[in-house]
């Protein structure tokens, strides 16, 4: 080799140009040494997952897994030097592995020290190599499964129970509104209540069809989002989780307190379904509409706060989020529908505004923080995540950092589909 092993952490971009044309890789010299000056301790630093993310976003499995062997061939040989650069060996070796304690291949557990209290991840032994595309995460129970670097488990089945999750929630978002109704405020004796912009604002009679045809077109780029997505397991859950929480929360804020009905236009009044039956069978009718006008449902006293707008802005946030930032054509598209959606809500005065506003706020600050936490993993694997946010701990516990943006056409036919696509 025209350079020497023992100096790495002096070699220059040329020297490492060198080592990747003795070692059969010449075609990335280019790409490395030329575009992204890699010298030698960044050499020794490099990662599969470097190679596979971007910017440099190698494609070729079998050259990033000869160039990974190459790697670990040469960081074993310089583990003095990457203690002097003070890289961790967790650092520098493929996927971010840990060199050293115990994996229990018996029994699917890691055993050993923790690397950190949280338990995130826990050291393998360091003689087993062929477990270097292996880490171990916590599930919320405590035990640990291997998982693979760059590929996430989809899970189904805990998408299947996000999703009876949001259905009962919705079933009994729908029963609660039954309740609601018998207990509206009568309108003669609590008349609206001050709010400047209903004051300010006339009625605008087809806003709110305006604001649930909003909400229809967002629902349709969802699920277009959905369908292509390659991680459609993962979103779905997230989407059936948090929907199902903010309108579990709306449950309990219109039980509550009643407000008084927003408009005079709005012929409200106090009604009796009687029996439980009677209130099964109107819940089940607003269940199957959606809640919505357009469908012929036609609801009462559920104003803290608004449904319409928790589902625009959830749909909304779940477009942007789970889109390539370079599409921002679509970005504003659902910026639009949500904020005209929005404008309309008020606009037909089937709400107040402060209804809106915490609707809006509750749903992004739920959003965010999910987000936040899913992508930060040393508090995902922690105890207090368990604790505090169990359904949050188990939906997620398994999910390795970020989801990617990656799309593909999931079936067989057309053929053209899979690869425009993809």
């Amino acid at each position: 080799m025209a350079a020497s092993e023992d100096i790495v952490s002096s070699w220059s971009c040329k020297q490492v140009a060198r080592w990747l044309q003795d070692e059969g890789f010449g075609e990335y010299v280019e790409l490395l040494c030329d575009q992204h000056r890699l010298d030698g301790p960044s050499l020794l630093a490099l990662t599969e997952a470097d190679l596979r993310g971007p910017p440099l976003g190698l494609s070729v499995l079998g050259d990033i897994k000869r160039l990974i062997i190459a790697l670990c061939r040469l960081q074993r040989r310089n583990q003095t030097r990457l203690e002097e650069l003070g890289l961790r060996p967790a650092d520098s070796l493929p996927g971010g592995l840990p060199p050293s304690g115990e994996w229990n291949r018996d029994d699917g557990t890691c055993n050993g020290r923790d690397r950190s209290s949280n338990g995130s991840e826990l050291r393998l032994r360091s003689g087993d190599r062929s477990a270097f595309d292996s880490v171990c995460h916590a599930h919320s129970n405590g035990r640990y499964r291997q998982q693979v670097p760059g590929r996430l488990d989809p899970e189904v089945w805990k998408t299947i129970i996000s999703s009876i999750y949001v259905f009962f929630v919705f079933g009994f978002t729908s029963f609660v509104m039954v309740i609601v109704h018998e207990r509206v405020p009568d309108m003669r004796t609590y008349p609206p209540l001050p709010d400047i912009f209903l004051d300010s604002v006339p009625r605008i009679p087809w806003a709110f069809a305006m604001a649930e045809a909003c909400g229809l077109i967002l629902c349709y780029m969802g699920l277009l989002v959905l369908l292509l997505h390659k991680h459609r397991s993962i979103i779905f859950r997230r989407l059936c989780s948090l929907m199902g929480t903010v309108f579990l929360l709306r449950c309990c804020t219109m039980f509550v307190t009643s407000l008084s009905v927003p408009g005079q236009h709005l012929k409200c009044a106090s009604k009796s379904y009687g029996d439980s039956w009677g209130k099964i069978q109107r819940a089940l009718l607003i269940w199957s509409g959606g809640g919505m006008t357009l469908t012929g449902v036609q609801t009462c006293g559920d104003y803290m706060f608004s449904g319409h707008t928790v589902v625009i802005t959830l749909l909304n946030f779940f477009v942007t989020e789970y889109t390539p930032r370079t599409w921002n054509l679509i970005h504003t598209i659902s910026w639009v529908l949500n904020l005209f959606g929005i404008f309309f809500i008020l606009a037909a005065h089937e709400h107040y505004s402060i209804d809106v506003f915490i609707a809006f706020y509750i749903t992004t600050r739920l959003f965010l923080y999910y987000h936040t936490l899913a992508n930060t993993r040393a508090f995902q694997q922690s105890r207090r995540a368990r604790i505090w946010f169990p359904m949050f701990s188990f939906f997620e516990c398994n999910v390795n950092g970020p989801v990617p943006n990656q799309y593909h056409w999931p079936f067989s036919r057309p053929a053209f589909m899979r690869t425009l696509v993809g």
